[in-house]
């Protein structure tokens, strides 16, 4: 890549703050082969004066041969490297989730056994990604349950259900993962499965609705489909396991 590229950043650098995304923008025209001119916006009036002078409303703006690209946004859009709509659907999110919780049940599997691939594996796996897919819902209960209502068939009809959701969930993942209290554990699995699976059957294969899944929290863009079905079948697959295993 050639080396004589050059680019001209401004940002704000002031002694109580450091632009995060100036600070990306530096970092992201040096990746690319960029020599930056670094000029650094130190006061609130240099800033709200460079503002006024090229009539923008935020800051930082890069320029690359005399030509304003713009913020961090822009640039990235300029280098090929566009954000992603903040609307657009993403499994990313679930992904994550399932290979943290496979990650740790591999790790606590090994400690415990000697080896990492074993049925108590596959048992936490499944009780962790309940835990901490519920821990994602906790952090906001009241946008999780708004999102929940748009599909569940139960909370439609027994709002309180949307709220008490996520403590189900993350009580029997927790109580799973102990094998403790399986009497509570295993018909509340079951119960929010079957329910799950259910509204999300129905909503995304009957009634053929695009919408977004409240699975991984309230604020999430992952859609509802077939990952969302999957979670609802592995806690139901957990709970007749637990039933019937020798």
């Amino acid at each position: 890549m050639s080396t004589n590229k050059t680019a001209r950043l401004h940002r704000m650098v002031m002694e109580k703050h450091v632009c995060p995304y100036g600070t990306k923008s530096k970092w992201l025209l040096e990746r690319h082969g960029y020599t930056v001119d670094d000029r650094w916006l130190t006061t609130r009036e240099q800033t709200d004066a460079f503002k006024r002078e090229h009539d923008v409303a935020t800051t930082p703006q890069t320029f690359i041969d005399g030509e304003r690209i713009g913020g961090y946004t822009e640039l990235r859009a300029f280098l090929g490297k566009p954000l992603p709509d903040k609307d657009s659907t993403s499994y990313k999110p679930v992904i994550a989730v399932f290979a943290i919780a496979a990650g740790l049940a591999l790790a606590v599997s090994h400690f415990a056994f000697g080896n990492a691939v074993t049925i108590r594996a596959a048992e936490w796996f499944v009780a962790f990604s309940m835990a901490i897919l519920a821990m994602l819902k906790l952090q906001d209960v009241e946008q999780f349950s708004t999102m929940f209502l748009g599909y569940d068939l139960l909370a439609r009809r027994f709002v309180p259900y949307a709220y008490a959701y996520p403590f189900l969930e993350a009580g029997a993942g927790i109580l799973m993962a102990a094998h403790a209290l399986n009497w509570l554990s295993i018909p509340v699995a079951l119960f929010i499965g079957t329910i799950g699976a259910a509204s999300v059957f129905y909503a995304v294969y009957i009634q053929k609705r695009d919408i977004k899944c409240a699975c991984v929290g309230g604020s999430s863009n992952v859609p509802l489909g077939f990952v969302s079905l999957t979670e609802n079948l592995f806690m139901i697959g957990m709970a007749l396991w637990m039933i019937f295993r020798p």
